[in-house]
């Protein structure tokens, strides 16, 4: 039997494992198994706790199908909050694959920087009638979509959404953001992620859609971003690392035999 938390950000939920005593390694189809609705826990993302010599914890994220994912936002707050409890401090560092993140308690919420948004660029693309997006990487990539009126669209975005992410522009893949630039300023964000279709929130996404807004010019340094499951705080500090303010909740503990 192994034991794991189940945990969500916005609803956008997660599995997590603690392997910092004792090795765990998964299959693609046992993560699978736990990440199924029907016959397992039930989650978008897998998390895997590992000893780090760089910070306190190393976070593993991987996607319900089975690949890995280089970022999560909502899931290295959920890691953080469960650090913080264990150690009694406000403040912790997580490691992900592509460096070593800082959060700290804000409030009821939890605080990630997020680090760089790194290659920011227009794309020459058009996908179901929507065209022009802006790539962005995170530390996992990501393809925004703005459109005029997201409760009009008229397209399935699942269809645009799935033939974006294996579209050949996206060696790995690409997470798809859809986004409505509000007129209070507020940007509505709807997420098709890599290897899980449509989540109700993705933290790494609205990194991702707060640096395509600022370099569209719709935003200038920050901006709340709706997303099916809440509301994320983003901001861009002046060394320009994103910061991603948020909140986390606990559902159960449990075990499961793979």
């Amino acid at each position: 039997m192994m034991k794991f938390k189940k945990m969500h950000g916005l609803g956008n939920d997660f599995v997590i494992l603690d392997a910092r005593q004792e090795d765990i390694f998964l299959s693609d189809e046992q993560i699978k198994k736990i990440a199924d609705r029907h016959f397992g826990v039930g989650c978008d993302l897998v998390t895997i706790l590992e000893p780090s010599e760089k910070a306190d914890v190393f976070a593993r994220f991987l996607n319900a199908d089975g690949s890995e994912s280089g970022a999560c936002g909502n899931a290295t707050r959920c890691v953080a909050d469960i650090i913080m409890n264990e150690t009694g401090f406000s403040d912790c560092k997580i490691e992900v694959t592509y460096g070593v993140l800082e959060c700290r308690k804000a409030g009821d919420l939890v605080q990630v920087n997020m680090g760089k948004a790194k290659n920011v660029q227009d794309l020459d693309l058009t996908e179901g009638g929507l065209s022009n997006p802006v790539s962005v990487d995170m530390g996992n990539p990501h393809c925004v979509f703005f459109v005029d009126d997201l409760s009009a669209i008229e397209i399935d975005l699942a269809d645009v959404g799935s033939a974006v992410e294996n579209h050949d522009l996206f060696p790995n893949r690409t997470n798809v953001e859809f986004v409505q630039v509000l007129e209070d300023g507020r940007l509505r964000q709807i997420t098709w992620e890599r290897g899980c279709g449509f989540t109700l929130a993705c933290g790494s996404g609205a990194c991702a859609v707060l640096a395509a807004a600022i370099h569209r010019g719709f935003v200038e340094t920050k901006a709340e971003v709706i997303l099916d499951g809440g509301s994320l705080l983003m901001e861009k500090n002046e060394a320009g690392y994103i910061l991603m303010t948020g909140p986390v909740a606990y559902v159960f503990d449990g075990e499961i035999k793979l």
